[in-house]
């Protein structure tokens, strides 16, 4: 069977979750990956008020929507990174608090640990996000790295993580982390380092965008073979590179959709990623989880983007054969 189409609903948190999902029944989508943000889903409420999640469960159906996952890459991205002002705006307050690093880092784990509760009530077995890390800054490898400080990054990360997914275990969920620049796994090598650093534990995977693969040269169809059993949940998200002798990969600190930016986000189907191939290794490694589109494209109007995307994902998507397609040669007439 091809598997559902979702969509996520960072991107849309202006708009009332009621708002949203009367759109997005109306579009055909299966169901929606819910941010933590906006008032998509409500961690806390959640926990707090039963009611709130038979709400929740009501409204999506009326509208022919079912939630596989949600997403807390906001708060999640505080857990292990060096916290900054750049970090309050994205962040419940009550976790900001005074924005004392340690502590934000501190509460932005327990919520992250919540949020596998508040799934739980749901119905939902994935939560998808992001984890930070405390050595990203040292990518680049000058000034020169002190090569034991990169691997504490690592053992920061297992120490910080090995909590909340003791609280996931419990709770049958999984923690999906985005492989994605700025986060503790941004490639394969890392991927590899991450997954060793907390003992390969079950509930530990992998939401795989191949967007993000694009502008570093990376595979994400090889990325699909290599962590196959740790594919968790897929994005299906675009971009491309607009490299002219003037642009660049790493400079500029331009925001998304600047001219002079040497790569960008674009809805699927308009970028480099090769959906094909990518959709062909997830077959081919088992992978039966929605696809969830993340759609971002600054030059592009929203509702349409989404639409003419979830069009692109079902052409794309197609179930695997359960035949060999020369099989028929070896059957003799009757």
């Amino acid at each position: 069977m091809p598997r559902p189409k979702t969509m996520l609903t960072g991107q849309w948190a202006d708009l009332p979750i009621s708002e949203l999902a009367g759109k997005a029944g109306s579009w055909g989508l299966d169901g929606l990956e819910l941010a933590c943000w906006g008032d998509h889903f409500d961690v806390v409420a959640a926990l707090r008020d039963r009611d709130y999640v038979r709400r929740h469960r009501e409204m999506l159906d009326a509208n022919g929507l079912q939630v596989w996952a949600v997403s807390n890459h906001l708060v999640g991205q505080c857990i292990c990174d060096p916290v900054d002002v750049r970090h309050s705006g994205m962040i419940p307050a009550e976790i900001w608090g005074d924005g004392e690093p340690e502590g934000v880092r501190k509460r932005a784990a327990e919520r992250l640990a919540d949020t596998a509760r508040a799934a739980a009530l749901l119905g939902v077995t994935t939560v998808n996000g992001f984890s930070g890390s405390s050595i990203w800054h040292m990518f680049f490898g000058f000034p020169p790295n002190d090569w034991d400080a990169i691997e504490a990054g690592y053992s920061d990360f297992a120490e910080r993580f090995t909590p909340i997914l003791d609280v996931f275990a419990a709770e049958g969920v999984r923690f999906a982390l985005e492989v994605h620049p700025t986060e503790i796994a941004y490639d394969f090598v890392t991927t590899r380092k991450t997954l060793a650093a907390i003992d390969r534990r079950p509930e530990f995977g992998l939401n795989l965008d191949p967007s993000h693969f694009i502008p570093w040269g990376l595979d994400p169809a090889e990325f699909a073979y290599e962590f196959g059993d740790r594919i968790y949940h897929v994005h299906i998200k675009d971009s491309r590179r607009k490299l002219n002798g003037r642009r660049s990969l790493i400079g500029g600190h331009l925001d998304f959709g600047s001219p002079d930016r040497g790569w960008d986000f674009v809805s699927p189907g308009r970028g480099e990623v090769d959906f094909d191939t990518m959709l062909r290794a997830l077959n081919d490694v088992g992978y039966e989880g929605p696809l969830s589109l993340e759609w971002e494209d600054s030059g592009m109007d929203r509702e349409f983007g989404a639409q003419e995307a979830l069009a692109f994902i079902r052409q794309k998507d197609f179930p695997q054969s359960e035949i060999a397609f020369d099989a028929a040669f070896e059957r003799t007439p009757s």
